[in-house]
């Protein structure tokens, strides 16, 4: 499998994220906090990681809620996938949302999202009258029906 160094600044404490098994698309993040955050219903919080890194350009990290936390006790991210840009060197931080009925709190070292590396081309335009044609043409929103 293909390999991206990526330059980082471990603030945390915690060993640096690793891949769980050799199929593993995502590292997961861990809170790098010094007190618990307690996340109300419908709130949103920054979760800091104490990662800081340096993204080749034509590449960004992404951040993906974690299946568990989600399903379990409805915490997922505010903005999925999270991006991280390449010229970007501040701190990590995770935004999390609490969609449950019940409070829920974040200690030191939780894992609280995965991170995937992906290659992300840029678009170039070329401006025209018209567009090639699909069998979709510009059916949008539920065209399909639900069936």
């Amino acid at each position: 499998m293909a390999t991206v160094k990526i330059k980082v600044i471990n603030s945390s404490g915690q060993a640096l994220p690793a891949y769980a098994t050799p199929a593993s698309a995502g590292m997961d993040l861990r809170a790098a906090i010094e007190n618990d955050i307690t996340i109300s219903p419908g709130a949103r919080v920054v979760v800091p990681t104490g990662l800081r890194v340096a993204i080749p350009e034509g590449y960004e990290i992404q951040l993906r809620p974690r299946s568990g936390l989600a399903l379990r006790d409805g915490i997922t991210l505010l903005n999925t996938p999270g991006t991280i840009d390449a010229d970007y060197r501040g701190e990590i931080g995770v935004i999390l949302i609490n969609l449950s009925d019940r409070p829920f709190t974040i200690r030191n070292a939780d894992r609280i999202c995965q991170m995937v590396l992906a290659k992300v081309p840029q678009i170039e335009w070329e401006s025209v009258d018209e567009l090639p044609t699909t069998e979709r043409g510009d059916g949008g929103f539920g065209h399909t029906g639900t069936k």
